[in-house]
């Protein structure tokens, strides 16, 4: 009898996690801000210049930063050097990248991969900011979700990850 309705469980709390990230993409492509979700994941709370992200079900950091004023749903990376987005994204954020503008050589799990290299004025989280962030953009298809990478992350006052928690510090 108990299986059933954990199954449910589980399948509610999918589909919202699931939800949340479509709804972010689907306000991001209309020019739309959405407030700070408080969930697991999202920044739990903020004294001066320091951020608590809480790690999801699968341990991953999710955040929501703003790039240049726009905000996406990323994953924080400390394997990845820069900032990267998928396509999608960059097109969300109103970046014009033609088939020319994937110049830079990149080495992934993957392979060796073409991504076009880009900077943002301004990378936010909460209070935090940090300006002149370099990046990349991925080619169609190449990455699922955006990343959060080490051109932001290196540039903190300091960040670690104890029990669960990643700490950001401006």
């Amino acid at each position: 009898m108990t299986r059933p309705i954990v199954w449910a469980i589980g399948t509610v709390v999918m589909t919202v996690i699931s939800a949340t990230a479509a709804g972010d993409r689907i306000a991001a492509k209309f020019g739309l801000t959405m407030p700070q979700a408080q969930f697991a994941g999202a920044p739990r709370s903020q004294s001066g210049n320091r951020i608590e992200v809480s790690a999801d079900l699968a341990g991953h950091f999710v955040v929501h930063p703003t790039l240049d004023g726009r905000r996406l749903r990323m994953l924080v990376d400390t394997g990845a050097s820069l900032v990267i987005l998928s396509h999608e994204d960059a097109q969300m954020l109103g970046l014009s990248l033609g088939r020319h503008g994937y110049t830079a050589r990149v080495s992934t799990a993957n392979g060796v991969v073409s991504a076009a290299p880009v900077r943002f004025a301004e990378v936010k989280i909460g209070d935090i900011a940090v300006r002149g962030v370099d990046g990349l953009v991925m080619p169609p298809g190449k990455l699922g979700t955006s990343l959060l990478g080490m051109s932001f992350l290196k540039r903190l006052a300091g960040f670690e990850i104890a029990q669960g928690r990643l700490i950001l510090k401006g």
